[in-house]
């Protein structure tokens, strides 16, 4: 009680518990800044996690970005070798046809032509040209479908405009250096893959050589026939002198018949003889001895 009593000894006592609050205030204080500190790293954490995640994202879309677009330009390339090599191969496969081959585009103009038709048709370059200004009015001969019009030009102006097919047809052609050609001509149109239209490709042969033989064979199986009849004319005509001289007791009639049988086998002698000659050109050309 004495101590209760002591002023010095109550000092102290307030001093501890004062010193004990404040140390339980500043240890409270401690606890709640780490605490704060705690809270701010892991927020500080989340915001630089979160500010990573969208930059990250963004680099992945671009590399991906990078990935196709070399693709993409591998697959380009790659389809141009393809169609250059195409090109090339139908350009190689035209050149060393020997049928004329002319390509005219939707416009109506000739696109490509190979060799064989510049030869054929005696046009250096017919690139640009229209059907109009490179067969001049050809007329067609023998057509393998009915049609009105008897103009090779308009023919193929028909399936260029209206995609009406000129079938394996005949035509009488002049070159530009007035050289008469026959030409053998089949027109259609060129489609795309997507169902559209390129356009038409004409076909060309030249058959001035092959008709020229059919005439001279024509004319060869006139001349038979004409042939035939002049023989068997001539050998009726001897076998009634023959009858006649067989019965005839007359020598004076009889010479006459004997001379009208020689005339007569001298006719076909030359008969004959003209028509070998006219074979022997043919003969010559065609080789045969």
């Amino acid at each position: 009680m004495k101590l209760l009593a002591n002023p010095i000894f109550l000092k102290l006592v307030l001093v501890l518990v004062a010193a004990g609050f404040a140390f339980l205030v500043s240890l409270l204080m401690i606890r709640r800044l780490r605490r704060g500190l705690a809270e701010d790293a892991s927020f500080s954490a989340s915001l630089n996690s979160l500010e990573q995640l969208p930059l990250h994202t963004y680099h992945s879309v671009i590399q991906q970005l990078k990935q196709q677009k070399h693709e993409l330009q591998s697959q380009r390339q790659a389809e141009h070798r393809r169609a250059r090599t195409s090109e090339n191969l139908s350009a190689a496969v035209l050149s060393n046809l020997s049928s004329g081959v002319l390509f005219f585009g939707s416009n109506g103009l000739v696109r490509r032509a190979n060799q064989a038709a510049k030869n054929i048709l005696g046009i250096a370059s017919p690139g640009g040209m229209d059907p109009a200004a490179i067969f001049r009015g050809a007329a067609l001969t023998r057509r393998s479908l009915d049609g009105c019009t008897s103009k090779l030009a308009e023919a193929i102006q028909a399936a260029i405009y209206h995609g009406v097919a000129l079938k394996k047809s005949e035509a009488e052609y002049l070159t530009p250096a007035a050289e008469p050609r026959v030409l053998e001509i089949t027109a259609s149109q060129v489609p795309a893959a997507d169902g559209s239209i390129l356009g038409v490709a004409c076909l060309i042969n030249n058959r001035t050589e092959i008709a020229a033989m059919q005439r001279q064979i024509a004319l060869r199986g006139e001349l038979s026939a004409e042939m035939a009849l002049a023989l068997r004319n001539s050998l009726v005509t001897i076998s009634g002198y023959a009858q006649q001289l067989a019965h005839n007791r007359d020598p004076e009639l009889a010479r006459q018949i004997a001379s009208d049988i020689a005339a007569e086998a001298r006719h076909l002698d030359h008969t004959i003889g003209g028509f070998l000659i006219g074979l022997q050109p043919q003969a010559a050309a065609s080789g045969v001895c």
